[in-house]
């Protein structure tokens, strides 16, 4: 469907064009208890001579149809073409306070394509300072810090949408309560992002997460059943492939057991502005920047340099040989060389 296309245009379309046009349209009449109109006739001739008395007993007025039909095609139209949310050019952190009520002297902006790391001791503010910016604070938090999208203070549209959330976050502890497999449960969030091929979409996310696992689940695997590193893997390559959010918060990813590395590259091939509390070297030397965190407040920003970076690579060699001697002993493998 054109992306603005004119809803008065729809509602006079004749239905075997409409459906065509807009499949979704199938789901208004269901979602009333309403037969779907069939042939030539329009959606607006339907309401006119839709019969009374099935009205009534659906608790319908004649008068609403169409209007509701057409606040209905917007919507669908809305969540299709993603347009939810304004355009993400930046994101910037304005310095609040430590523990001690020392001010931050810092403000920090954000583009996509982004990875800023956040280190620091246990206790020392890192989830904090999440949870600042997935609630876009505004000075009303305990660290008095404030967020603006695009260097503007969000309206409170932005700020408290459920339905367009701007903030994505990945915690540490990621458990499902729905009786559900993967595949029924991506399927259904891929559904409500109105994709166009579903079963696609689907494969490749759980194919994507397996990827990233290591140990390969099933789409039938019940998501009850994923464990830790499973169940993160899986919501990093739904978060990729399918939210909205442009912004991703992440809680400590190193001990998921998960392809550390792929996983941050995977969001910011997305264009995800990425913010990632982690006390892994690897990861915090993967970043552009690194926030140090002590007492509660940021203390530095530091630029990753590229003697780090030229470090990184020694890192990764030391990682993969450990990683090396994890699975052998996972394997029942005797440990007795160099």
């Amino acid at each position: 469907m054109p992306k603005k296309m004119d809803v008065k245009i729809l509602i006079s379309l004749p239905m075997t064009e409409l459906v065509q046009t807009a499949p979704f349209v199938e789901d208004f009449f269901a979602s009333l208890g309403l037969g779907l109109p069939e042939g030539e006739i329009c959606p607006a001739e339907y309401f006119a001579a839709v019969d009374a008395e099935l009205l009534e007993d659906l608790g319908l007025e004649r008068h609403t149809l169409a209007g509701r039909f057409t606040a209905f095609i917007e919507l669908m139209e809305n969540l299709k073409n993603r347009s939810g949310h304004i355009p993400i050019e930046s994101i910037t952190i304005r310095g609040g306070h430590d523990k001690s009520s020392q001010p931050e002297q810092y403000e920090l902006t954000v583009k996509p394509g982004e990875v800023i790391c956040i280190v620091g001791p246990t206790g020392s503010g890192k989830s904090r300072f999440l949870a600042d910016i997935e609630w876009m604070a505004q000075g009303d938090t305990p660290t008095g810090r404030s967020i603006l999208i695009n260097g503007k203070t969000p309206d409170p549209a932005q700020r408290f949408s459920i339905e367009h959330k701007l903030v994505a976050q990945l915690s540490q502890n990621m458990n499902f309560v729905m009786d559900l497999s993967v595949e029924e449960f991506i399927t259904m969030h891929a559904e409500s992002r109105m994709v166009e091929d579903v079963t696609t979409v689907t494969a490749t996310i759980i194919e994507l997460a397996n990827d990233l696992a290591g140990e390969k689940f099933t789409p039938q695997t019940p998501v009850t059943a994923l464990s830790g590193g499973h169940s993160r893997a899986l919501m990093i390559a739904d978060t990729s492939c399918l939210s909205t959010s442009p912004i991703v918060l992440i809680d400590e990813i190193e001990n998921a057991g998960i392809d550390r590395k792929r996983a941050v590259h995977t969001l910011v091939d997305k264009r995800k502005i990425v913010l990632m509390a982690t006390h892994d070297p690897i990861l915090a030397l993967m970043g552009d920047r690194r926030l140090v965190f002590k007492n509660g407040g940021i203390s530095a920003i530091i630029a990753t340099s590229e003697a780090e970076r030229a470090n990184l690579t020694l890192f990764e060699e030391m990682d993969a040989k450990l990683a090396a001697v994890r699975n052998a002993l996972r394997n029942g493998e005797r440990i007795e060389g160099e």
